[in-house]
């Protein structure tokens, strides 16, 4: 695909947010967790697993791209 086409800038500017976003999704996802439970280390796991799931995916787009 064309980067500088319509299609491209936005398919490139949306894998430029999925990393901070599944970031940010794990660790919202990990403070409500701990709020509930009254932990203080669940939003730590899961903001790496919002990360780990980030990077899966921005891995498996651009492999699409080949």
């Amino acid at each position: 695909m064309d980067p500088s086409s319509t299609r491209g800038i936005g398919k490139y500017a949306s894998l430029a947010l999925l990393l901070p976003i599944s970031t940010f999704v794990g660790y919202a996802m990990g403070h409500g967790l701990d709020l509930l439970f009254h932990t203080t280390w669940l939003r730590y796991i899961f903001l790496g697993l919002g990360t780990i799931s980030g990077f899966v995916s921005l891995i498996r787009e651009l492999d699409k791209d080949k």
